[in-house]
């Protein structure tokens, strides 16, 4: 047998025919949030028109990054326009669902399968409205707050037709809270005093939210329609070229033989898919469906597999160079390069990964489980080889960000048309090969290329609408009401920043159960982030002061908001992993939680400890350094939380690791008490003697 053919043993081709809406249809008739693309219409009219207005997106969107000088208020209206066009064109009032069984159920007698005429009237007159401020840009422009009758009409008409789009694409929650916000402007006069607010007519409303960039069309779209754009598009390109197998299959060949090697290979592998799908539920279904079938067959119960994907796959949102899209709305809050962002996400992103791999291994150890056969293995080189094609844009985009230093976007773009390029040859090379015509392969490859851009597009849809509709709370926050919630916030909290951690948190959580990623953080960091870093100010520890820099701010609501993504009882991206599981939704939602303890103590560290985000650190040895520290204390508190490090761990030693975990996550708050704060490296040895105690320990104990 070649290698070439015995790379192949391991992982079914069948495998390979499954998309990831097939996947997830098994369970569930449609999941979709606002971090994924639409489905809709697969045939028909529909069909060609979504196409066409996808690939006519994208081309666009690559355009405005490269030759096409417009005004950034032109590219969010047109951004906003496709966007409605692609969720209207494909995506019915009520969608019909085999779960409502009942004949006098109203919702079947409305529902339907595919969209109407009234449904493309309708995205119509959404693309007008979302295009009205470019249309009428000049007449805007002389009338500065002074809206005029027919400014009202499609202020009005692009507010309900936008939150409309919402509903169809994600979930009635977002538009309810928009509702709420706009309902608190309209009505702050009229509430008891305690929650009084001025309020705001509407007037003054609809020219900050429709006409103005502190609305819809304020920071929340703009970073999408200039830099987010491109990086799903990237994503999914990459997907489609065969990155996400080539990913899959690099890291069970290089993990595979180890105890529990197929689940260590669905972290790394997600890891690296979610470096540039930046969504949760498009990585389980990339990743999962490989990974899941092979962690059942080596032992895994279906619910701890689907639970390992999804926590790996959430997970990939915090990862560099991409993140998730709300990383980009941060660098542009906090007004740093993205770099900055990636850079202080870094050691946390990695970290967490650690430790997840960690979690695997001691499951397999409880298990009793062991590697799979090496002759059943993929061929680490071989798969290497075969897929080498695929670092190319992803070097190339690490290479215009890191070394260059170019903008996020002109990186990007460069990446996609390396990409682009080798989604076209790569047809033409394997026809080479065969000794097979070379034309029809380039036709081929071009429109595989245009197929995926179309599909990146799709995937964006959902996106750009969630982060135009939560322009809307932040242009209610920005005509007052932000002070008032603010002020209320802090009160609930009694001043406390200790207490505030804790109702953010709980609060991110709560609201990520209906929301998209994207805005969850953009309400919680518009509402929490300042009063943050205002409790914070005078905060001392052993008489230094603890400051909270903005981005760890941010950073915190980003990564609660994250992990409503495997919370029961919504959790999409748990509902996803339980489909190519066949398992239960909510056991696979509560089991991926309880993996994610990790990644919440995380944030609540490096709100205090500015260390971990690199703040202030400038040397490459002294980084490396924290992140190995920073790994042994996430791997402490796995083994704290789970009961095992190298045997089953008694009480006693559970309570030395959660105390090493602290000291490793924040050795300043032990080492203070002995020697000089500046001196706080030391209080890593600390932890480590903690650490070695308890190895030692259980040594002792299974000798």
């Amino acid at each position: 047998m070649s290698d070439s053919k015995k790379s192949m043993v391991a992982l079914p081709d069948t495998l390979l025919s499954k998309t990831g809406d097939d996947v997830v249809g098994e369970y569930r008739e449609e999941v979709t949030n606002g971090d994924r693309g639409i489905k809709g219409d697969k045939t028909g009219l529909s069909k060609k028109l979504t196409f066409v207005v996808a690939l006519a997106w994208a081309l666009f969107q690559m355009s405005t990054a490269s030759w096409l000088l417009l005004d950034t208020l032109y590219i969010k209206a047109f951004h906003l326009a496709f966007a409605l066009a692609l969720v209207f064109l494909n995506l019915p009032s009520l969608k019909a669902n085999s779960t409502l069984t009942s004949r006098w159920d109203m919702r079947i007698l409305l529902a339907m399968k595919r969209v109407t005429i009234v449904d493309w009237l309708m995205g119509l007159l959404a693309v007008i409205c979302a295009l009205y401020i470019v249309i009428d840009y000049a007449g805007i422009s002389e009338r500065p707050g002074q809206p005029i009758g027919r400014d009202l009409i499609f202020g009005v008409l692009l507010i309900a037709l936008l939150l409309e789009g919402v509903r169809r694409v994600s979930s009635p929650a977002l538009p309810v809270i928009c509702g709420l916000f706009m309902a608190y402007v309209f009505l702050g006069p009229y509430l008891p005093d305690a929650i009084a607010f001025k309020g705001a007519t509407l007037s003054r409303f609809i020219s900050q939210i429709t006409m103005d960039t502190q609305g819809i069309y304020g920071v929340p779209l703009h970073v999408s329609a200039t830099v987010v754009f491109l990086f799903v598009l990237f994503g999914t390109m990459l997907d489609r070229a065969g990155g996400g197998v080539f990913f899959t299959r690099l890291a069970i060949a290089g993990l595979g033989q180890y105890r529990g090697g197929a689940a260590k290979a669905a972290v790394v592998s997600s890891a690296f898919s979610g470096m540039v799908s930046g969504s949760s539920i498009a990585n389980v279904v990339t990743t999962g469906t490989f990974t899941i079938p092979l962690m059942k067959r080596l032992g895994y119960p279906a619910t701890k597999a689907a639970a390992i994907e999804v926590a790996s796959s959430v997970n990939g949102q915090l990862a560099p160079p991409v993140m998730g899209a709300a990383a980009f709305i941060i660098a542009e809050y906090v007004n740093v390069p993205y770099v900055e962002v990636a850079k202080a996400a870094a050691i946390p992103a990695f970290a967490s990964y650690v430790a997840l791999v960690w979690i695997t291994h001691i499951e397999a150890c409880k298990l009793g489980l062991k590697g799979l056969p090496k002759n059943e293995l993929p061929i680490f080189l071989v798969e290497l080889k075969n897929g080498l094609h695929f670092l190319l844009p992803l070097l190339m985009l690490i290479y215009e960000l890191v070394v260059l230093q170019h903008s996020a976007e002109l990186s990007v773009f460069r990446a996609i048309l390396v990409l682009a390029a080798i989604m076209m040859l790569q047809p033409v090379a394997i026809a080479r090969m065969r000794g097979q015509r070379l034309w029809p392969a380039l036709v081929d490859g071009v429109k595989m290329t245009l197929d995926a851009m179309a599909a990146g597009a799709n995937n964006m849809a959902g996106v750009a609408l969630a982060t135009a509709a939560a322009g809307i709370i932040v242009g209610c926050v920005s005509l007052g009401l932000g002070q008032q919630i603010s002020a209320f916030v802090e009160a609930l909290s009694m001043g406390n920043i200790f207490l505030l951690v804790i109702i953010t948190a709980a609060a991110s959580i709560l609201l990520g159960m209906g929301l998209p990623t994207t805005a969850n953080y953009i309400i919680m960091a518009s509402l929490t982030a300042p009063v943050f870093v205002e409790l914070a100010t005078g905060l001392t520890l052993h008489g230094q002061e603890i400051a909270v820099p903005l981005i760890a701010a941010h950073l915190f609501c980003f990564y609660f908001g994250i992990l409503a993504d495997d919370t029961p009882p919504v959790g999409l991206a748990a509902y996803a992993g339980a489909a190519i599981a066949k398992a239960d939704p909510i056991k696979v939602g509560i089991q991926g939680f309880l993996y994610d303890i990790r990644t919440a103590i995380l944030p609540v560290f490096f709100l205090f400890n500015s260390d971990l985000l690199l703040i202030g650190i400038d040397s490459v040895w002294a980084g490396i350094f924290i992140f190995v520290m920073t790994s042994i204390g996430m791997v402490a508190f796995t083994s704290a939380t789970q009961g095992w490090l190298i045997n089953r761990a008694n009480l006693f030693e559970r309570l030395i690791l959660m105390a090493c975990t602290i000291t490793m996550l924040f050795p300043a708050l032990v080492t203070g008490y002995v020697i000089d704060y500046e001196y706080r490296w030391w209080g890593y040895l600390v932890g480590l003697v903690l650490m070695g105690l308890v190895c030692l320990m259980q040594r002792r104990r299974m000798n």
